[in-house]
């Protein structure tokens, strides 16, 4: 068994976005800028932004972060994203999800410029993702692949299951891994038996939020099991989607949690919007 890790092949991403920016700035005198939409006071929302905004400040990008009431109406957030749609000095617009119930997520996230959608959540990048095309894609997936590709772990011809199907981690990393020429089942909510799938897969990857929902019988020996799922209990401890302990064992890699995707997202998010800037001086 050999554990996915996470945090050194991030550590290894944000060392090269942060060459890239110094020599960004040397050349063009473009300092990569990443604005953050934050509604409402859930503490694992600020968790996170505070997060991107440390690891922006290591990488040397411009951040900010536009932090707004519970109160506010969907018409001021559209007015504040066309502001920074227009600003040459943001590069990458982030919406921190998820919004109040008030706000219509679909039209906010549709009015970030598909060209600053970092977080590759436009129904734009979405499509071009889906088809093939480059795109700007969600970081979480797209941190995913990365990992495949740092270990050399082949997609090709491979059964995947991915358990959960939300449109920012399930969805997106099932159109990557068809695009890789894997063979993907996607279960959810209303999968019966979801064992019965599992089971039979070269590779799981879950992320839907239940702590320690995928056991020891539930994978073959040699499998590769990818936990995306963070989960704090009560104790205050960090565990995943799966239980590690009793799976790991059985696995050829498994990722950890904390530790091993959450890092990776980050990781990713630099990196889209280090492309982004790239993309204003023509340089892909």
């Amino acid at each position: 068994m050999q554990l996915i890790d996470g945090k050194s092949l991030s550590k290894k991403v944000q060392d090269y976005v942060q060459l890239e920016v110094k020599k960004l700035k040397k050349e063009r005198g473009i300092v990569p800028g990443l604005a953050v939409v934050i509604v409402g006071d859930d503490p694992a929302s600020h968790a996170y932004v505070s997060m991107k905004e440390k690891a922006c400040k290591n990488v040397g990008f411009y951040s900010i972060a536009h932090k707004m009431p519970n109160t506010i109406m969907q018409e001021e957030i559209i007015e504040i994203i066309e502001m920074m749609n227009h600003n040459p000095h943001i590069h990458g617009i982030l919406v921190q999800l998820p919004l109040p119930a008030h706000i219509d997520t679909n039209r906010i996230l549709e009015v970030v410029n598909p060209k600053k959608d970092v977080d590759g959540f436009h129904a734009y990048n979405v499509g071009r993702m889906v088809t093939g095309l480059e795109s700007f894609v969600a970081c979480t997936p797209l941190g995913v692949m990365k990992m495949f590709e740092e270990y050399n772990i082949e997609l090709e011809g491979k059964d995947v299951v991915v358990v959960g199907a939300s449109n920012i981690v399930g969805k997106p990393m099932a159109s990557l891994l068809l695009n890789a020429n894997a063979t993907v089942t996607v279960t959810h909510i209303y999968t019966k038996d979801l064992a019965s799938h599992t089971k039979r897969a070269d590779i799981v990857i879950v992320g839907v939020g239940v702590p320690a929902l995928i056991k020891a019988d539930m994978v073959k020996e040699g499998a590769i099991v990818i936990d995306i799922g963070i989960n704090r209990l009560e104790d205050g401890s960090l565990v995943g989607d799966v239980d590690f302990d009793a799976v790991a064992p059985k696995c050829s890699y498994i990722t950890p949690v904390p530790g091993g995707v959450g890092p990776m997202t980050i990781a990713m998010l630099l990196s889209n919007t280090l492309h982004a800037a790239q993309q204003v001086v023509g340089k892909k």
